[in-house]
């Protein structure tokens, strides 16, 4: 099943625009920060205790890229905010953490949502988190729900490949972390096909109840996933029209990046075609078994009519009945009833009816 994490959206009722309000589950674990600075010459990169050392230094001419893992601590993100002169509107979008993927252009800086999703360790649940950046014309923030892979893996690859990213600026690094996510899209879809396909076999071999409940669990986080997914096609659409904050050699990567969500997208549409087929053919299954049963119990109904016919004659009560002083009378009978099953099934047989 696909796990939303639960959200506590109503205590943003009756606040007015701009109030900072974390909308997720609750979270006892601090505000972690990390600060990385790079350009074709050099890269440092450090995880910071307060906000105000993550801020770059007047004149500062490198890339900055601040990561923020936990967005339920309001005085973090206002913090940064007033640091980078983000809209009010923009900072309480990244503590609602029910958001549908997006991109806004504030002039100077363009904000972009969108989900990351990853399979719950020791359990068949698909978590989908929101992920929020800003990306400036010579800095990139990220807020994180909770801590994601993605960090590390970026952070390994700018401290290896001197040419690729520390020569390429903010831009770059937004196009490798939408990448970076949408590649683990490919992997939560294999599992979910391998999930399917398993359903299948178990519809046609043997469907039961908990089948259509698994059938139905199933489509649910194919919505799920759908909503989640469907959006960031415009997203990255909308990014390859940016050319104030995005470089036309990144716009080659986002080309490429809007191919890769189309496939995503196709691939989500075939699932929830095959889900709702599957629906179809759990029906057809449990009406073909009970035609089955139905076929049976009126072959045996059909072939014991006769034969109630005829014991049912010969059990009346009556003085007269010749063939009750005969001696072969009732092996005779017998004889006949027997015979009246075998052409019967015989008949049945010969029609395939059987």
């Amino acid at each position: 099943m696909t796990r939303k994490r639960k959200r506590r959206l109503g205590q943003k009722a009756g606040l007015p625009p701009g109030t900072i309000v974390h909308t997720g589950e609750p979270v006892q674990n601090g505000v972690g920060i990390a600060q990385i600075l790079y350009n074709g010459e050099g890269f440092v990169e450090r995880d910071v205790v307060a906000v105000e050392e993550a801020f770059p230094a007047p004149g500062e001419q490198r890339t900055l890229w601040i990561n923020v893992d936990g967005v339920h601590q309001p005085d973090v993100i206002e913090r940064i905010g007033n640091r980078f002169g983000l809209h009010p509107l923009l900072l309480e979008d990244i503590a609602h953490t029910e958001q549908r993927p997006k991109l806004e252009n504030y002039g100077e800086h363009l904000f972009i949502e969108f989900n990351t999703m990853h399979l719950e360790a020791g359990r068949d649940e698909v978590v989908i988190e929101q992920i929020s950046m800003v990306l400036g014309p010579t800095w990139l923030l990220s807020f994180n729900e909770r801590p994601q892979p993605y960090v590390r893996t970026i952070r390994d690859r700018i401290r290896a490949d001197k040419v690729r990213y520390r020569n390429s600026g903010p831009d770059y690094l937004a196009y490798s972390i939408i990448d970076h996510v949408v590649d683990s899209y490919f992997v939560v879809l294999e599992q979910i096909g391998d999930r399917i396909e398993a359903l299948e076999e178990e519809l046609m071999a043997n469907p039961t109840p908990h089948t259509l409940q698994a059938v139905y669990g199933m489509k649910r986080e194919i919505l799920h996933l759908r909503k989640s997914i469907w959006p960031l096609r415009e997203v990255v659409g909308a990014l390859q029209r940016e050319t104030d904050l995005v470089r036309p050699t990144t716009g080659i990567y986002l080309r490429d990046l809007h191919d890769h969500i189309i496939q995503v997208v196709d691939v989500v549409e075939t699932y929830r075609d095959t889900i709702s087929g599957m629906l179809d053919i759990y029906l057809s299954s449990v009406s073909n078994r009970m035609n089955e049963v139905m076929k049976v119990l009126t072959v045996i109904a059909t072939t014991f009519m006769p034969l109630t016919f005829l014991v049912g004659v010969y059990g009346m009560n009556f003085r007269h009945m010749p063939e009750l002083d005969w001696p072969w009378a009732y092996p005779v009978l017998w004889t006949v009833m027997i015979g009246v099953a075998i052409g019967m099934l015989a008949y049945f047989r010969r029609r395939q009816w059987l």
